[in-house]
């Protein structure tokens, strides 16, 4: 069952009607000023319609004129006249009626009808005091409500003008965002595992930052700029918060991004603003995060041309140039494009030290596992290393991305602890994505998978370079039916030709499995036919690994950078090479496919015993894999 909301349903609770507002059509009530500003006038509108009834209903709804009035007078119509104040008058005729009459205020009544005593009027007079309030509010209400509208819209096109004033006097400052005191990153040196090499090379800069005497003491010029390179979640920005963190200076971070606008000159008078305050507090750290936006070769992309962001780089090279040795200001940069950067920025004398931070080995990952498990439950049976050692190639974000699957899927089932079920399952979920038991696969195309599979998994395990088996399952993960996890070698920096061709012959296993067994094709080789292929044509053009074209390089990447990326490979061989360069990956992937197909044939029946177990079971591990291939061993050679 579906419990997901109805996008529709919750677009309705929020409008009492049941329809949207129309975006294009924007609500007069769509800020509180607007608000207060039309319930306010909505207010004196009915106080105005409250006062003009009221004073209508006294007036019984009826008015007439003086000289009317003294008509009826010497008629004899009149019964009585109440004079109210200076200028309201109420007259009652004899057949019940009144109405009214007004007069100029400070006038005589009587001398207007004629009368020159009053006890000799055909009618009674009366003479109260007048209540002039609800005219007098009337008037001021008619008055002033024209006057302060005017007053507001005046006002509110004065602030907004002052605020654009504002805004286009700030729009160049810098938009750093600085951490001084308590407000600085409390993260350490310590928070930090698996870079021992780069804390080593900024330990200095922090050792500077404490005790700048030390070194200009020694006449030593100490690196005015830093910048660490590495892949995506290798830690670079955690890195500089923790130099921060241990320098104890203020710590100003920035995006590249932030350097550059539309407008032309913003992006140089940001920089300029962020090295004056910098100055203004040092010693202190400069962050600029992602710096290849702003830092990119200049010259590059359409047209070349003289650009904002080429304007900013340009002051950027000389408020670094600009450094003088008792600045005591330090400018920390990352980025995982090094490669498109100016060669300007990278000169000595400014970005003076480069700081690697690649993907962690089997020791940087432990501690990095350590790090991000501090403080949460873990189970008995979780080993640390054993995670490691089947995280090859995981970053410092993936293992805490691992870790943090873990930890909801202990707590989705209901556990206390996280146990080593749940580490092994965030691990999967990050490598290949989440399980999708829903989908629904025929037993016929099941057993397809599990030949498949099986195939690689023997493959591997039969080759002299191969690599041991962790798991093997059926299971539909991401957009993989199902897959083999290899074992990989601790801490390998190099592969051998051997070693290369083995992994290419472990991804044809699937393919001769299913040609072997079904004596057809599949769909379900393409990723590893794409890989193999990959791999083979690496060996021939830029490894050297063929005997025919020999130790030479053919083709390159270092073309013309365009937004970030090579317009393609630069082709500097002829045709008649690029045709021998075709047949040399032929030649290593047939050999390849001919060898994996050897292994199914000469194995077939411990890989039916596999797709037999695996139909049951769904998954083995790397014991319960050993296991049938030596019970079946065993059994042949009882035979």
């Amino acid at each position: 069952m579906n419990n997901r909301p109805d996008p529709n349903q919750k677009e309705k609770r929020n409008h009492p009607t049941g329809e949207p507002n129309d975006n294009n059509n924007p609500s007069p009530f769509a800020t509180p000023g607007a608000q207060r500003l039309w319930l306010f006038l909505g207010f004196i509108v009915i106080l105005m319609f409250l006062f003009m009834f009221s004073n209508s209903g006294r007036s019984s709804g009826s008015q007439i004129s003086l000289n009317e009035l003294g008509a009826a007078a010497r008629q004899g119509d009149v019964a009585s006249v109440i004079e109210r104040g200076s200028t309201e008058l109420e007259i009652v005729f004899k057949d019940g009626v009144r109405r009214m009459a007004y007069k100029s205020p400070g006038t005589d009544l009587m001398d207007l009808l004629g009368y020159t005593d009053i006890s000799k009027a055909p009618f009674e007079y009366k003479a109260e005091p007048g209540d002039n309030s609800q005219a007098i509010i009337l008037n001021i209400l008619l008055f002033a409500l024209p006057t302060f509208v005017l007053i507001w819209f005046l006002w509110r096109m004065m602030r907004s003008m002052r605020n654009g004033q504002d805004q286009a006097l700030n729009f160049g400052r810098s938009r750093a965002r600085v951490s001084r005191d308590m407000e600085r990153p409390q993260v350490t040196f310590a928070d930090v595992a698996g870079a021992d090499e780069a804390k080593e090379e900024l330990k200095e800069i922090v050792e500077f930052l404490r005790e700048p005497e030390k070194f200009l003491r020694l006449g030593a010029r100490v690196p005015k700029g830093v910048l660490m390179v590495g892949p995506p979640g290798t830690g670079k920005t955690l890195m500089a918060r923790a130099v921060a963190g241990e320098a104890g200076v203020p710590f100003f971070s920035i995006s590249g991004s932030e350097f550059v606008e539309m407008f032309v000159g913003v992006g140089a008078s940001r920089v300029r603003d962020l090295f004056e305050r910098a100055k203004a507090e040092a010693p202190a750290i400069i962050f600029v995060d992602e710096i290849d936006a702003v830092g990119r070769q200049r010259g590059a992309g359409l047209g070349g041309g003289h650009d904002e962001r080429e304007q900013t780089l340009n002051q950027i090279l000389v408020e670094m140039d600009g450094f003088e040795n008792d600045t005591n200001l330090i400018i920390i940069a990352a980025t995982n494009r090094p490669d498109i950067l100016d060669p300007a920025l990278m000169r000595p004398g400014r970005f003076d030290r480069k700081v690697m931070m690649d993907n962690p080995d089997i020791k940087g990952r432990a501690d990095i596992l350590k790090v991000h498990t501090r403080g949460k439950p873990l189970s008995s049976d979780v080993d640390v290393e054993s995670i490691a050692k089947v995280t090859a190639g995981f970053s410092g974000a993936d293992l805490e991305n691992l870790v943090n699957e873990a930890a909801i899927l202990a707590a989705r089932r209901g556990k206390k602890s996280v146990g080593m079920s749940e580490m092994q399952e965030g691990m999967e979920r990050v490598v290949m994505g989440p399980e999708r038991r829903s989908r629904v696969i025929s037993p016929q195309e099941k057993r397809q998978i599990a030949y498949h599979e099986a195939g690689h998994a023997i493959v591997a395990h039969m080759l002299e370079h191969g690599n041991s088996i962790h798991k093997i399952t059926i299971v539909s993960r991401g957009g993989a039916l199902g897959y083999v996890m290899p074992l990989p070698p601790e801490n390998q920096f190099l592969m051998s030709r051997d070693e290369m061709e083995a992994d290419i012959t472990v991804s044809m296993g699937g393919r001769a499995a299913e040609e072997v067994i079904y004596q057809r094709f599949f769909s379900g080789a393409s990723s590893d036919l794409q890989n193999a292929t990959r791999t083979a044509r690496t060996m021939v053009t830029r490894l050297g690994m063929s005997e025919k074209l020999g130790p030479r390089a053919y083709g390159s990447n270092n073309g013309p950078v365009f937004l970030g990326r090579e317009f393609g490979e630069v082709r500097d061989y002829s045709e008649h090479f690029a045709q021998e360069i075709d047949e040399e990956v032929n030649q290593i992937l047939g050999h390849a496919y001919q060898q994996a197909k050897n292994i199914v044939i000469q194995h077939r029946a411990t890989i039916e015993r596999l797709v037999e177990v695996l139909m049951e079971r769904e998954t083995l591990d790397s014991h319960e894999f050993l296991q049938i291939i030596n019970e079946v061993a065993a059994a042949q050679s009882a035979n």
